[in-house]
């Protein structure tokens, strides 16, 4: 039981003393001097009473607001201080039938027998004022409005994915024109025909005091770009050789143009596939992987149609099934990379570069790098500041849920990239890669491609595990043909930038403040440029 207190204040409040008393009234009774109030007290109390008051006057104009209107100024108030008294959290102003009717699953026959509903949130607030609804009817009304533009806002999605897949795997009819004038100058004028490179320059090709680079491509305006860009940032170019490998429909347009538009002093070589004897001989696993990949895709994939009919499925998974059947993922020159120690056997380094860079820098550099025994030498995907770009692990690409990879990855393993890598081809001969390569290909093919999709990567991941030497980032930057979130400014800080996705820069769907650093290594004042209307915009 609770024993009674008594409360005295000085005159002057400076002093506040609490002493028992017998009984209630003693508790609530106030000695001050003489009996007299002073002004000062008097003062004080008012300004205790205008502070009481305003608190009052906040709290209750808050009720106001959230439309409790009903409560009364001391309940209000009693209903604010209560909960934080006892510690309490204050219950919500929402109304429960709300979270119900939210919260219930979405009849897909309903959603498309239902009434049109307001398209922008300014037609669903004058609905609502009209109509005055009850708390049920302004959640439905609510909920099928956000489902509708929701819909609408996935079709959108999909569509785009489409016409973009559809952009980056159709051949621009401005290239189409030019690999035809190539082709008729290659019948038609024999400085087209010239032998690449020149008899007195052939030893070049297995000297080992150059820098060899390889570029694998059947894409000549790409392929040009990458020579040009190579040999003017290159600070000894007369030390350059570049092996451009392309296939057999290819290779009188490519050597017509390199024929045409020499880059001297550096030594460049252009041959076709069917130019390596070995690859024409026998069986090549990595073609008959490809064949049965292509027929496997086709039967399982049922082709972008189908992929786009699927209802269940989030755009992003079924933007990643379109660009899994993207033709440069079943092309030839993308498989080829594992092949190199055949087809260079004399070569001890080479650095390989895909046909969507840009480079920006001397290159030489990367011959002093100590690999450290490693195969590979590679930009790793998992570090660094653009979280989109560079946040790829090996979950990333592998299908963890099948045992298979699950055995024997790790997940949470740093990815890396291909489009400039380093390739010591002496540790390279000394491994399997190639043939574990070409095992998980086969084992891909036999779980219905549930291993992985995308094409060359996956089973590089794999083919290289163990095998990878990290390198700096400057010297290969990822990402510029997939999101525009890079500002010109990085990209030209890079050493190689790499126009991976489908945005590529000679396509109209390229990204426009990034392609410029693409197209300044385009000479558009050529005259089978222009014949063919290539234009930098």
């Amino acid at each position: 039981m609770l024993k009674a207190m008594q409360l005295h204040i000085s005159p002057s409040l400076r002093h506040v003393t609490v002493l028992p008393a017998k009984g209630f009234k003693e508790f609530i009774k106030v000695k001050v001097g003489s009996k007299r109030l002073s002004y000062r007290m008097v003062f004080y109390c008012l300004l205790f009473l205008t502070f009481l008051l305003r608190f009052v006057f906040v709290l209750t104009a808050i009720d106001t607001i959230d439309g409790e209107r009903k409560c009364s100024t001391l309940g209000c108030l009693g209903k604010k201080i209560g909960p934080r008294i006892l510690g309490k959290r204050l219950e919500s102003a929402v109304p429960e039938v709300i979270y119900r009717v939210l919260e219930e699953p979405s009849d897909q026959n309903e959603t498309q027998t239902r009434p049109e509903s307001p398209q922008t949130l300014d037609e669903f607030i004058a609905e609502m004022k009209d109509g005055r609804p009850d708390a049920k009817t302004f959640a439905v009304k609510l909920k099928a409005m956000v489902t509708q533009l929701e819909e609408r806002t996935r079709t959108a999605k999909i569509q785009e994915y489409l016409y973009r897949h559809v952009a980056s795997s159709s051949i621009p009819k401005q290239l189409h024109c030019l690999a035809l004038k190539l082709a008729h100058e290659h019948s038609t004028n024999s400085n087209a025909r010239l032998q690449l490179p020149a008899p007195e320059l052939v030893p070049s090709l297995v000297d080992n005091s150059y820098f060899h680079f390889v570029l694998a491509s059947d894409n000549v305006l790409a392929a040009s770009v990458v020579a040009s860009s190579l040999v003017q940032n290159f600070i000894h170019p007369e030390k350059i050789v570049l092996h451009i490998i392309t296939d057999r429909k290819t290779y009188a347009p490519m050597q017509a143009w390199f024929s045409l538009h020499p880059l001297t002093p550096a030594v460049i070589e252009v041959k076709g596939l069917h130019h390596f004897d070995w690859f024409t001989k026998g069986k090549v696993p990595v073609m008959e992987a490809m064949e049965k990949d292509q027929k496997a895709r086709s039967q399982f994939r049922g082709g972008s149609s189908a992929i786009v009919a699927n209802t269940t499925e989030k755009p992003k998974i079924i933007a990643a099934k379109l660009q899994a059947l993207s033709p440069k993922y079943n092309s030839l020159m993308n498989h080829i990379r594992i092949h190199l120690p055949e087809l260079f056997p004399s070569l001890d380094k080479i650095v390989f570069l895909d046909d969507d860079i840009v480079v920006q820098t001397d290159l030489s550099p990367l011959w002093d790098i100590d690999m450290n025994g490693k195969v590979n030498g590679a930009v790793e995907t998992c570090r660094g500041e653009d979280k989109y770009v560079m946040s790829k692990r090996f979950k990333s690409y592998l299908n963890f849920s099948h045992p298979l990879i699950a055995k024997h990855f790790d997940p949470s393993e740093c990815a890396w990239a291909y489009g400039m890598n380093i390739f010591d081809l002496e540790a390279w001969r000394n491994t399997n890669i190639s043939h574990t390569y070409y095992y998980w290909l086969q084992q891909n093919l036999k779980s219905d491609l549930s291993l992985w999709q995308l094409g060359t990567l996956p089973p590089g991941l794999i083919a290289f595990h163990g095998h990878v030497h990290a390198i700096d980032p400057f010297w290969h930057m990822l990402g510029l043909g997939y999101q525009d979130n890079t500002t010109v400014a990085e990209a030209q800080n890079a050493g190689v930038i790499h126009f991976n996705g489908r945005a590529k820069p000679w396509l109209d769907i390229a990204f426009p403040q990034l392609r410029p650093l693409w197209t300044k290594y385009v000479n558009y004042s050529d005259k089978l440029i222009k014949s063919c209307h290539i234009r930098a915009s």
